[in-house]
């Protein structure tokens, strides 16, 4: 298949294809850093596509695919530096699975990647609001009624998850920071929040999104306490759906994005997102001094992220209309 379509800039290159297939093309070791939300297994299927990784009809499937996608990243990162996986624990239902409980999603995807290579790094808990997710999904467990009738069905919402790996081997660039960036108890910062902030396994958050370049003290410290990752702080995407598609956009918060790449990459870093979906990674690596390379397999969504990219530099857009 190779590549469909794409769109070469000189801070930027997307492409609308297969992952494993376009990534094959990409250099060895040419990666600073790669962030990304693969498809949540079959939870939702973006396409028809017989490459479309949701478009699986088992677990093992799925896998099949995922493995083939972790050993290219491991090829293309370089020694040292870290892959992000954003993921979050999945329910099993009556009819699909013969019970009501949940799914290890992020185990799974812990242990593909480990059988690729990686060593397990890290582990960022991302609180979500339960009163959200009761409201869309109705969940049984997540009901007041639930509580007054039974509390042996009742469960805690359920987190986000952004998994780190590293490829073995010693970073041969440094990624630093200075005291301003990232202060500790300082005149600065009174409160002790900073790096112990970034430390913490459970990242929360003030809700506001970047309007520039850059994370300044002022924005990372408005708040001593970042009490909640607001769920709408995402691109633009109502262009990019097909038709009754709406509900399964769920583009990566473009603040989870943003400390990422400010903890675990430099300006100038390659960023990869072998996912690009609407563009969310690949816009935030632009915005924060960063190169991307973004690859989509789905038209419109592909379309969309190159729409994105290109607004950041005043290009005109690529697509636009019914085209």
């Amino acid at each position: 298949m190779g590549c469909i379509d794409s769109d070469i800039q000189d801070k930027y290159a997307l492409y609308q294809g297969d992952c494993v297939e376009v990534l094959h093309k990409v250099p060895d070791n040419s990666v600073g850093f790669s962030i990304f939300s693969p498809p949540f297994k079959s939870l939702y299927t973006f396409s028809d596509d017989p490459r479309d990784m949701s478009n699986v009809t088992s677990d093992s499937e799925f896998f099949a695919q995922y493995d083939h996608l972790a050993a290219q990243l491991l090829r293309v990162i370089k020694q040292g530096r870290l892959v992000a996986v954003h993921c979050m624990d999945l329910t099993a239902t009556k009819n699909m699975h013969g019970y009501i409980g949940l799914q290890d999603f992020p185990g799974d995807i812990i242990r593909s990647m480990q059988r690729a290579g990686f060593i397990y790094h890290s582990k960022v808990t991302i609180w979500k609001d339960p009163v959200v997710a009761m409201q869309r999904t109705k969940a049984l467990g997540l009901l007041y009624k639930t509580l007054r009738k039974d509390s042996s069905r009742c469960r805690q919402g359920l987190a986000d998850y952004l998994i780190v790996f590293r490829k073995p081997g010693d970073n041969d660039e440094a990624i630093a920071h200075s005291y301003e960036q990232f202060p500790v108890a300082s005149n600065i910062n009174p409160t002790g929040a900073g790096w112990q902030e970034y430390a913490s396994p459970c990242w929360t958050g003030d809700g506001e999104t970047i309007d520039d370049g850059r994370l300044d003290v002022a924005d990372r410290y408005a708040d001593p306490v970042w009490w909640d990752i607001v769920q709408g702080d995402v691109l633009k995407f109502r262009d990019a759906r097909d038709h009754e598609d709406e509900r399964h956009i769920c583009p990566l918060q473009i603040k989870v994005i943003a400390r990422a790449l400010d903890l675990w990459s430099n300006p100038g870093d390659v960023v990869l997102t072998p996912f690009l979906g609407i563009g969310s990674e690949a816009y935030t690596a632009l915005k924060l001094g960063r190169k991307a390379i973004g690859i989509e397999l789905k038209r419109s969504y592909y379309k969309q992220a190159v729409n994105n990219c290109r607004s950041l530099s005043g290009q005109a857009l690529l697509f636009g209309g019914e085209e």
